[in-house]
């Protein structure tokens, strides 16, 4: 499968930058997200992949051959470039059955018939949907109208699968549903997929690597439980994890010491260098915000939604206000005192330029 290659690749619309010099390496066979909020390239970085959108500069190579070069004019399009594109609204022809949809392509390949047939069967049967190859799409849900389209896209066998936020239209239970059917997918056919989306979940739970853009600019290219747990900065921080992360303002000393949000604590680096003099924004994941007991801070209970599985707690510690997640089908009295501890990791963010300087542990 191929390994897709994008060197200082750029481009504007008149003085408006889309996406600015960036460089990526999509390995062979990986599930790649595209992610970040409305606007912030990801669209059009997968657009420029794909061949439906020219760069304004830089170079674009998929399985070794250059699909395009600003400086030397190569532009091959889209069919050249042995990729399929799965879009949002499915685009499935209402007039043809679930079978001729499928088959529609292949049709236009000049397959015979044998061979169409062989090949229909087989992503039928791969994608759960034999039941319906004489219905048309008026016929189908929103999730089997989705299968169809994966299915009528995977029957050439592109080397590389695109898709841009194709489960926007799906209700909560189905994305679930068809999240775990695509990364089952990406394993049973060994392609390379793309995939667009804003949804951290998404990216979170799909990918083995995700790139995360803002405003046209690579932030940060990890895996996701990478990106979560050492995020490059505060906006990766910010947009990756729900609840987000809490942000404290604070200040650190050389030797250690930190205090934010009105506590004072150490803090010990496990990863960088301990942090010199500054002005710095803590970053605490809720899920390490642990209430018990024998926790050494104490904070008032401003509000609790439990779930169930889980119960988001806000907490009022010395006028800041921290997130908490406790796991399990526990609730806590509003307005009622808890004592808290903070456990595993806290990063730390340079205040002025947002980066990630450390990560460490917070010692009260």
């Amino acid at each position: 499968m191929p390994e897709i290659i994008l060197k200082n690749v750029a481009k504007r619309f008149g003085k408006f930058v889309a996406v600015e010099n960036l460089n990526l390496n999509i390995e062979s066979n990986a599930f790649i997200t595209l992610l970040g909020p409305s606007g912030c390239g990801k669209t059009t970085t997968l657009r420029m992949i794909a061949g439906l959108e020219t760069p304004t500069e830089g170079r674009i190579t998929i399985d070794g051959k250059v699909v395009f070069d600003a400086d030397e004019g190569i532009n091959l399009p889209p069919n050249k470039r042995d990729v399929g594109f799965l879009f949002q609204n499915y685009a499935l022809w209402p007039h043809m059955t679930v079978y001729q949809n499928i088959a529609f392509g292949l049709e236009n390949l000049k397959w015979d018939k044998n061979r169409i047939r062989t090949r229909v069967n087989e992503l039928l049967k791969m994608l759960k949907i034999e039941q319906f190859e004489k219905r048309y799409p008026s016929e189908l849900s929103g999730g089997q109208q989705q299968r169809v389209a994966i299915a009528r896209t995977l029957a050439p066998g592109p080397k590389v699968l695109f898709m841009d936020e194709p489960l926007s239209n799906l209700d909560a239970k189905l994305r679930m549903e068809m999240r775990t059917e695509l990364k089952r997918l990406h394993r049973d056919t060994d392609s390379t997929f793309v995939y667009v989306t804003h949804d951290q979940l998404e990216a979170m739970t799909l990918s083995t690597r995700v790139c995360i853009m803002e405003t046209g600019v690579l932030q940060q290219y990890a895996p996701p439980l990478e990106m979560y747990n050492n995020p490059a900065n505060l906006f990766v921080a910010d947009f990756m994890g729900n609840p987000t992360m809490n942000f404290i303002d604070g200040h650190i000393k050389a030797d250690g010491s930190i205090e934010f949000g009105g506590i004072k604590a150490k803090f010990a680096p496990t990863s960088g260098s301990q942090p010199g003099d500054m002005d710095v924004v803590v970053g605490i994941r809720p899920e390490y915000i642990h209430i018990d007991e024998e926790g050494a801070m104490q904070g008032t209970v401003y509000s609790t939604l439990p779930s169930g599985m889980e119960t988001t707690v806000k907490l009022d510690v010395n006028g800041t206000t921290l997130t908490a997640v406790v796991f399990g089908d526990v609730d806590y009295d509003v307005d009622s005192q808890v004592s808290f501890s903070f456990h595993k990791a806290a990063v730390i963010f340079e205040k002025a330029t947002g980066k990630n300087v450390a990560k460490g542990k917070l010692i009260v």
